[in-house]
């Protein structure tokens, strides 16, 4: 696989940024790290699933709320990982780095792995977003076609019809499937893990171990085999629809670019902050619920800029973002609502599966970007 870098010779924007930044935190005595905002969540979170889970397993309740009870501990999951996983992999949610470590294992626990999770998501794809080659996050399933650059099949006419059932079963297929693949072949999509250790390798085994026990056999043993699947099922389906959607509305809607890398080695013609901006999008900035709930992921582009500071502070740094984007004129991709950036990443998938080799846009009264050919 060929190399990519960055054109980073003049990055004056990036510069003055972060010292912006760092001025902010530095006249107002705050730590970058989560503090008892971030703490609250996991008060919260934990005893919550906990308690879902204990009420499920006792078969307290009748069948059909039973079901919601598993989407709502499917949510719940979403939230751990938004919340506590995510900023604990990035080293933000505590200033101590064994309480990073232990509080990133929660991402074990739900059935994934915080190993390959931050060679994927902390080095693979903050580095190299959207670039089609490179980031496992737009190479999910050769179902979907994710980038301009992506082979084309005939069946992806219709992924923006089975696009949510795709999502809701994205989850099952990657604790059963994915992390194997990488444990197994050492790699991240075309990226080569760097070796484990045994600490890591016995990790990998015993938190998959915990799993199976925890959600699958021991469910079974209490439940009986078909209440267990309809449970299992709904939960899993409802959090990979939710951890999916989060996700792919900051890079997969109408404004961010994509690139590609072939077979030889290639310098984006930019500095490593503005293909950032230029590929990540923000969405529903105001909504205090959704803030609260993805754990600041709705604020992506200040995330993408800033990883390994808590993403409690992420709607006050966005203000100098957006200041600064001005006096650059750099792009600031913002998307009022959760529905109006659905329907956006819908549309983009939908022109994703008409086969297009480029996506091309016409900015609206509004100043935002849309599909120039969208129906």
């Amino acid at each position: 696989m060929a190399k990519v870098t960055f054109d980073n010779t003049n990055n004056q924007f990036f510069r003055s940024l972060r010292l912006s930044v760092e001025a902010y935190f530095k006249e107002r005595g705050l730590s970058k790290t989560g503090g008892w905002k971030l703490y609250h969540k996991a008060l919260v979170l934990f005893p919550l699933g906990i308690g879902l889970y204990t009420v499920l397993l006792l078969d307290l309740l009748p069948a059909f709320p039973a079901l919601l009870a598993c989407g709502l501990l499917g949510c719940v999951i979403s939230s751990l990982g938004f919340n506590v996983m995510h900023d604990a992999c990035h080293g933000s949610y505590s200033n101590k780095k064994w309480v990073n470590n232990v509080m990133g294992l929660t991402m074990n626990v739900l059935g994934g792995n915080a190993f390959f999770w931050k060679q994927k998501h902390n080095i693979i794809h903050h580095t190299y977003t959207n670039i089609e080659g490179l980031d496992d996050d737009i190479a999910q399933s050769k179902w979907l076609r994710q980038s301009p650059s992506q082979a084309w099949m005939k069946v992806h006419r219709y992924q923006h019809v089975y696009l949510t059932l795709a999502y809701g079963l994205s989850l099952m297929h990657w604790v059963a499937f994915r992390d194997f693949v990488k444990y197994f072949t050492g790699r991240v999509h075309n990226t080569p893990l760097p070796p484990m250790d045994f600490a890591e390798h016995l990790t990998f085994w015993i938190s998959k171990a915990f799993y199976y026990f925890v959600y699958i056999i021991f469910p079974i043993m209490v439940l009986g085999p078909l209440p267990w699947l309809a449970g299992y099922v709904t939960m899993n389906f409802v959090a990979g629809v939710v951890l999916s959607y989060t996700f792919q509305l900051a890079h997969a809607v109408e404004g961010p670019e994509f690139e590609s890398v072939g077979d030889e080695d290639r310098v984006i013609g930019t500095e490593w902050a503005i293909h950032q901006l230029r590929t990540t999008a923000n969405f529903a900035p105001r909504n205090r619920f959704v803030n609260w709930f993805v754990g600041g992921l709705n604020y992506q582009v200040e995330h993408h800029l800033f990883p390994r500071i808590s993403h409690i502070h992420y709607p006050a740094l966005s203000a100098i973002v957006q200041e600064h984007c001005r006096r650059f004129g750099v792009p600031y991709h913002s998307f009022p609502t959760v529905s109006s950036a659905i329907a956006s990443h819908v549309r983009t998938m939908k022109r994703l599966g008409q086969g297009v080799t480029q996506l091309s846009y016409v900015t609206t009264n509004a100043g935002r970007p849309v599909l120039a050919t969208a129906e």
